[in-house]
């Protein structure tokens, strides 16, 4: 188990150190121009000057405290709300239309009503945040509660379990896998609103930083940010991987 770990993080590191040279060689051939498209060395000169010397930290910690308190919410709401649905079928019968009608609505489409309530506010960008990354959630815990062994909820009849009771020592250890993997796409898509939120409504972080830099044709400023911001997903991924192997050792060990 050790070895295939040590050769997986070895062949992630060959392939970004290849992707690295590629990069090199592209900009030294100047394919395309330095002033739009800036090589690693410059990219990492500004990654440090930012980092170290200017207010990208800052921006960064106000972009994945953003990404952070959307994804809680989100994920609260959503576990929350598909385990009382998950567990009723007359739940589901009532309420699956509205789901499968606003389910298909991008969040980008809900910026603009939320601009009308809230304002240009830290409000507006933690609801669309919320919004956005919620459905994942609340449909894998939904379908995951919904999916669970029938005779388990004859079982708890029998025993007299309550509905809290059900939840929490049947239910839910069954829909664990769908709901950890839906938490791991949900926290991609808070990085990813937080960062629009902050364009649109011009809040401190990342997205005001890359959009401020494009506009004044600061491209190394702007990959300097690129390159934190999937450094963020990476990291955010892999404490999610780490924790969803923690929680389901007992799956494994069951095998």
């Amino acid at each position: 188990m050790r070895h295939f770990s040590l050769r997986r993080l070895l062949l992630g590191t060959g392939a970004l150190v290849l992707f690295v040279l590629a990069w090199k060689l592209v900009t030294d051939a100047k394919i395309v121009s330095p002033i739009f498209f800036p090589g690693p060395e410059r990219t990492y000169a500004a990654l440090v000057k930012g980092l170290f010397g200017g207010a990208l930290l800052t921006q960064t910690l106000e972009t994945i405290q953003r990404m952070l308190l959307g994804w809680l919410l989100a994920s609260f709401v959503g576990v929350f709300l598909g385990a009382l649905i998950g567990v009723s079928k007359q739940a589901r019968a009532f309420i699956a239309p509205t789901l499968e009608l606003l389910r298909p609505l991008p969040a980008s489409a809900m910026i603009p009503i939320a601009i009308a309530f809230l304002g240009f506010s830290d409000h507006m960008v933690l609801v669309v945040i919320a919004f956005g990354a919620l459905w994942p959630m609340l449909l894998a815990t939904m379908h995951g509660f919904a999916a669970m062994e029938p005779r388990l909820y004859e079982v708890s009849q029998v025993l007299g379990l309550s509905r809290s009771e059900v939840i929490w020592k049947l239910a839910l250890p069954s829909a664990m896998p769908m709901i950890l993997a839906s938490l791991r796409l949900g926290l991609t898509i808070s990085l990813i609103l937080a960062v629009v939120g902050e364009m649109l409504a011009s809040r401190e972080g990342l997205g005001q930083s890359i959009l401020a830099a494009s506009r004044s044709f600061r491209s190394p400023d702007l990959f300097a940010g690129i390159v934190i911001l999937g450094a963020i997903g990476l990291a955010g991924s892999r404490l999610l991987s780490v924790a969803e192997k923690r929680l389901l050792r007992w799956q494994a060990a069951r095998r």
